[in-house]
C-alpha cells in the first residue's frame, strides 16, 4: 500500500513539474520583445546576452577587455610600446583610480601612438591617452587632470547608457538584453567616435576634478589644460569636439575651485615633467 501511494504521489509531482515547464515554454513564445529578438530565440540560439539595465562589474569589465581587444586587434588603438612611457601613464592613472569614486574594479591605462591630442575611455575601467596629448600637456597635473576626466566617464558608466540607446536605436535590443557580440561591435565604435552629450561631459569634469584633488595634485591643471586648447580654435583637439562648449566647461570648473587653492597641490613641475616623458617621440 505504501508502495502505491509512494508510486502516486511521484507520478502526481511529476506531471505538475511538466506542467509547469509547458507553461513557460508557451509564456516564453509569446512574449512580444521590445525590439527584435525574442527571448525564446535568444535561449534557442544560445546566445550570450547582456542585461544592460543591471550590469554587474564582474560583466562590464569582460565585457570591457573584450572591446580592449577589439580596438587593439582592428588597429583603431595603436598602442604605444615603451616601458617608460606606459610605467609612467600607470602610475598617474593608478594613483587616480584608488582615489576616484569608483575604485572597486581594475583599471588598465594605455597610451595610445596617436599624434592627435586626444584620450578616450571605455566600460571597465580602460583609458587610453594619445601620445600627442602627452606631448601637448605642460606638466603632470595637467595630463591627470585628462586622465581623470576619462575615469570620471567609467564612474558615471556612460558607455553603458550609450550602449543601451545604440542597441535600442538600431532595434537589436531584447527583453532578454544585447547579445554580447553586437555589444561588443557597440563598445569600440563609442569608444572611438566618443558620442558624449553635455550632461556626460559635465559630469565627467565635475568627478575628474574632485578626483584630482584628491589624488593630491593642483586643480589649476584641467583648467589650464583646457585653456591651452581653447587656443586651437575651431580645427581643434577631438578631444574638445563635445557638448558643451569648452568656454562653458572651464567657467564650470572655476566656480567649483577656490582661488587660493588652484595651484595648491602636485604636478605643477613642467621640468620634472619633460623628462618623465623625455622617450616619447
Amino acid at each position: 500500500m505504501f508502495k502505491f501511494f509512494s508510486w502516486r504521489f511521484r507520478k502526481s509531482w511529476f506531471y505538475t513539474l511538466i506542467s509547469i515547464f509547458s507553461a513557460a515554454i508557451v509564456c516564453l513564445t509569446n512574449i512580444q520583445p521590445s525590439y527584435s529578438i525574442s527571448w525564446f530565440d535568444l535561449i534557442r540560439q544560445g546566445v550570450q546576452v547582456i542585461q544592460l539595465s543591471n550590469i554587474s562589474n564582474k560583466q562590464e569589465i569582460a565585457l570591457g577587455k573584450q572591446i580592449n581587444e577589439q580596438l587593439i586587434k582592428s588597429g583603431q588603438a595603436k598602442i604605444y610600446r615603451d616601458r617608460q612611457i606606459t610605467n609612467y601613464i600607470n602610475q598617474i592613472g593608478q594613483k587616480l583610480a584608488k582615489n576616484s569614486e569608483r575604485p572597486d574594479i581594475p583599471y588598465t591605462f594605455q597610451v595610445v601612438n596617436d599624434k592627435s591630442i586626444n584620450a578616450f575611455a571605455t566600460m571597465g575601467g580602460y583609458v587610453y591617452v594619445n601620445t600627442g596629448l602627452m606631448l601637448a600637456a605642460e606638466n603632470e597635473a595637467e595630463l591627470a587632470s585628462v586622465i581623470g576626466h576619462e575615469i570620471g566617464h567609467i564612474v558615471g558608466r556612460h558607455a553603458i547608457e550609450h550602449m543601451r540607446q545604440r542597441a535600442i536605436s538600431q532595434g537589436i535590443l531584447s527583453v532578454a538584453g544585447l547579445d554580447q557580440s553586437a555589444a561588443v561591435q557597440i563598445g569600440v565604435d563609442l569608444a572611438v567616435n566618443r558620442p558624449n552629450s553635455r550632461e556626460d561631459e559635465l559630469e565627467a569634469d565635475r568627478l575628474g576634478l574632485a578626483n584630482l584633488k584628491k589624488a593630491g595634485y593642483a586643480p589649476s591643471g584641467m583648467v589650464s589644460f583646457m585653456k591651452k586648447l581653447l587656443k586651437q580654435g575651431s580645427s581643434g583637439p577631438k578631444i574638445l569636439s563635445t557638448h558643451p562648449s569648452t568656454s562653458d566647461r572651464i567657467q564650470a570648473l572655476n566656480s567649483k575651485i577656490e582661488p587660493s587653492k588652484a595651484n595648491v597641490g602636485a604636478g605643477l613641475n613642467s621640468q620634472a615633467y619633460k623628462r618623465n616623458i623625455s622617450s616619447l617621440r
